[in-house]
């Protein structure tokens, strides 16, 4: 029997419990595939609200303790459950993880130096002995820090750190006064070589200083964030530690995206056999009530509303291209501004519109078996989960060339009549209009249609391939 790496992921939410984004699938998909490859992975993450509305009485409590948060002494209640063959531990702390999973502004940052504070005491007290601690985003970017000062003599055996980088843009900013008081920090580690980035104590600058590796999640996205562009203020460090950084494109749980046998859409369908997908566009119409032929295209978004996203860029041509033969679906939330935009669109162009502001999972899937093509015109991207579902629905991406959507679509050759999806390279509205030109062009040459779709769906977007580098990472670190 192979002696893998003891694994403990620790991040701020995952699934099948707590989602607010892409990271949550991340963490689902990676513990559950690093399971099967015979890992003994287990996931830490807090307590919030909803697990314990869904979950409490299915929760073991492993022991409750007390830990100092500067001044104040603070609950910390560890809980365990195992589930497909997973072990999860739950930090609980209802002041903290009670309410909102990201509270916002200083009362988010004290949420998450408690929960960074509050790892390192369960390492202490849980039966498990992690040979590598796999941390994720801002929200964990104190535990090595912590680790290897404050809890170096009272861990023991030493753990390796690894840190994955979801989004370099969000930072865990504050000011170093907060951060010292809640963790008590000594003075000199804030400087520019320790916490502190532009006037801030930084999370993630502390995270990329104190790992041994630093991951993220598509080759592409590696090679931008160390340049000034997209690396967010962080590209220095990263640049001197580019031989301890490495780019793992992310995947997708191909057992809840699977069109073969998704409870949740209104027929299956396959590669080889698509005539299902007809059944599932149809649906998709008589459920937005979109009054356009069936034979009539539709583009999809399934998207945060965030600049990052190219919303000012959909925003510019959207009624242009309502005016082409085609129906446009959206489903997401998040700027105000976005939102009431397409509401104004549904309210202007009913039949040809359909919009659903906030989150819906099955609806999701429905769209990504529904729609024709997926459009996602991202500023930046650093891997994206949705162009790699929409592939495996049959949906045809049409992206802008950055971060993982590169690693991820192939553009349409019209000369060889081969790829996966569309692509523009300037983030300009009038090339992301090219682009959905071409994908029309395409709709409408039928053959070449399903030769694409073909080719989406026979891609390999499972989490296999990400699993398997994740664990050479790890044997490498040891």
């Amino acid at each position: 029997m192979i002696d893998y790496p003891k694994v403990l992921i620790v991040a701020s939410e995952g699934m099948p419990f707590v989602k607010t984004g892409g990271l949550a699938d991340v963490v689902g998909a990676l513990s559950k595939t690093l399971t099967a490859l015979g890992v003994d992975v287990r996931v830490m993450m807090p307590k919030h609200a909803k697990i314990k509305r869904e979950y409490q009485d299915e929760l073991e409590t492993l022991t409750a303790t007390t830990l100092n948060l500067g001044w104040r002494e603070k609950y910390l209640g560890i809980q365990t459950l195992k589930k497909d063959g997973i072990s999860y531990y739950f930090l609980d702390n209802e002041d903290y993880f009670g309410g909102e999973v990201y509270r916002g502004g200083d009362a988010e940052s004290e949420q998450y130096l408690f929960f960074c504070k509050a790892v390192c005491e369960a390492l202490l007290l849980i039966d498990f002995e992690p040979d590598i601690l796999h941390l994720n985003d801002w929200h964990t970017g104190m535990v090595p820090m912590l680790v290897k000062t404050q809890y170096a003599d009272r861990l023991g055996k030493p753990r390796r750190l690894l840190f994955s980088i979801h989004n370099i843009e969000f930072q865990g900013k504050m000011g170093f006064d907060l951060m010292q008081d809640l963790l008590t920090i000594p003075d000199f580690y804030y400087t520019p070589e320790y916490v502190e980035s532009r006037g801030c104590a930084n999370m993630l600058k502390a995270a990329l200083v104190f790992s041994d590796r630093i991951a993220t999640v598509s080759p592409n996205y590696s090679d931008e964030i160390m340049n000034s562009w997209f690396g967010s203020g962080m590209e220095g460090i990263l640049r001197a530690r580019r031989h301890e950084l490495s780019g793992i494109l992310n995947g997708i749980d191909t057992e809840v995206f699977n069109p073969e046998d998704d409870p949740t859409i209104a027929a299956p369908f396959s590669a080889a056999d698509i005539t299902g997908k007809r059944t599932c566009k149809k649906a998709l119409r008589e459920e937005f009530d979109l009054g356009i032929p069936l034979t009539s295209p539709v583009i999809a978004m399934v998207s945060r509303m965030t600049e990052q996203k190219g919303f000012d860029l959909v925003q510019h041509v959207l009624e242009e291209l309502l005016q082409e033969d085609l129906a446009f679906v959206i489903l997401g939330s998040g700027n105000r501004n976005y939102e009431d935009f397409f509401n104004y669109i549904a309210a202007k162009y009913p039949a040809k519109s359909g919009v659903y502001i906030g989150y819906n999972e099955a609806l999701a899937h429905r769209i990504y078996a529904g729609a024709d093509f997926l459009l996602m015109p991202s500023e930046f991207e650093p891997c994206g989960l949705s162009q790699m579902i929409a592939q495996r629905y049959g949906t045809l991406p049409i992206v802008r060339e950055t971060g993982g959507l590169v690693d991820t679509v192939a553009p349409y050759n019209r000369y060889t009549k081969e790829g996966t999806g569309f692509s523009f390279s300037t983030f300009n509205a009038h090339d992301m209009m090219d682009a959905v030109r071409l994908a029309l062009s395409v709709y409408r040459d039928k053959p070449t249609l399903r030769k694409l779709r073909r080719n989406a769906m026979q891609v390999d977007n499972s989490f296999l391939r990400s699993a398997e580098q994740y664990m050479a990472l790890y044997e490498s670190m040891l």
